[in-house]
């Protein structure tokens, strides 16, 4: 039986390329070499190379992250060429990308979540409309990155601008939402047509951390992640459901990882990301082990979504 010819896809020009690079050496340690003959390729320097070799090419496995990696860019590339690639077309990438989209499609679908608002030009000169809008203690935060980059949470109307003019450095475009104090539960989503929810993961960062940034999320030790998670039934059902929602609404496919607070028994939709990190110990892989899915399973289920029918849904 003839080898799966795999492009394995990493590296590229975002914030998050060195997060890329450790997931792709994690990947390819964990593929079946017996299975697939896997050649690595880099969008900063490799675009034409992809192009030269689509016609040799059966399947590409996406390990990018932030722009160009997530938004979409990459996705209409391998479209062009005729490749299939695990996870979300064009369009579910680029409206699960932009958090401000994301976060209206979810309440378009009656999903819950904090109230936002998007900054202005004048919100740089006076943060009075923002105060007035959403308040203390809030979050301020570029809408188009990954890893927590850019990101504040902003106690003290005094920290506001210099929280603006950080996101502002990563992005031309920031939301500030209200800051809600709870758990923190992330929900990952398998399947095409049928998505179905996996075990629920918990995150806990270590005390220093006001949130899981991104020391919290890739220093070792850092953060407890517990799977499954220790929560109601009720809670369990719900977020799995919010879950897969978020997965339908965003036109998503393959797979997902929709991040929660839950505050009480209440939840609140952070994001939906649309390529989670893909280590054996990332959250995605963890909840996939407690479904029973080994990490190299886990990825030949990931690249048998991918060649599904790679054209009859391109969200």
């Amino acid at each position: 039986m003839a080898k799966i010819r795999l492009a394995l896809i990493a590296g590229g020009t975002s914030d998050e390329r060195e997060v890329s690079l450790r997931g792709a050496a994690g990947v390819e340690q964990a593929l079946d070499l017996d299975r697939y003959e896997v050649v690595r390729y880099d969008p900063a320097i490799d675009l034409a190379r992809i192009a030269n070799d689509a016609a040799g090419i059966d399947v590409a496995f996406l390990l990018l992250h932030g722009v160009n990696g997530e938004d979409g860019t990459i996705q209409g590339f391998l479209d062009l060429l005729g490749i299939p690639y695990q996870g979300a077309g064009v369009l579910g990438s680029a409206l699960a990308m932009d958090k401000n989209l994301a976060k209206t499609m979810y309440r378009l679908n009656g999903l819950p979540v904090a109230p936002w608002i998007m900054v202005e030009p004048r919100d740089l000169r006076d943060t009075g409309r923002i105060l007035a809008e959403v308040g203390l203690p809030c979050v301020v935060k570029p809408i188009r990155q990954g890893s927590s980059i850019g990101m504040s949470i902003v106690r003290d109307s005094a920290q506001l601008p210099e929280a603006l003019r950080l996101a502002l450095r990563h992005d031309n475009s920031v939301m500030v939402e209200q800051y809600i104090k709870g758990r923190e539960l992330t929900a990952g989503v398998l399947g095409n047509s049928a998505p179905e929810p996996l075990p629920l993961v918990e995150i806990i960062p270590d005390a220093k951390f006001e949130f899981f940034d991104y020391e919290a999320k890739y220093q070792p030790g850092a953060s407890r992640e517990i799977c499954p998670a220790e929560v109601s039934e009720a809670v369990r059902r719900k977020a799995q459901d919010y879950a897969v929602r978020a997965h339908v609404c965003l036109q998503l496919r393959g797979y997902s990882r929709t991040d929660m607070i839950l505050a009480g028994d209440e939840l609140y939709l952070l994001e939906t990301n649309t390529i989670p990190g893909m280590t054996p110990t990332s959250l995605l892989p963890q909840a996939a082990a407690a479904a029973g899915y080994s990490f190299s399973a886990l990825l030949n289920r990931l690249i048998e979504l991918a060649r599904e029918n790679p054209n009859t849904f391109q969200g």
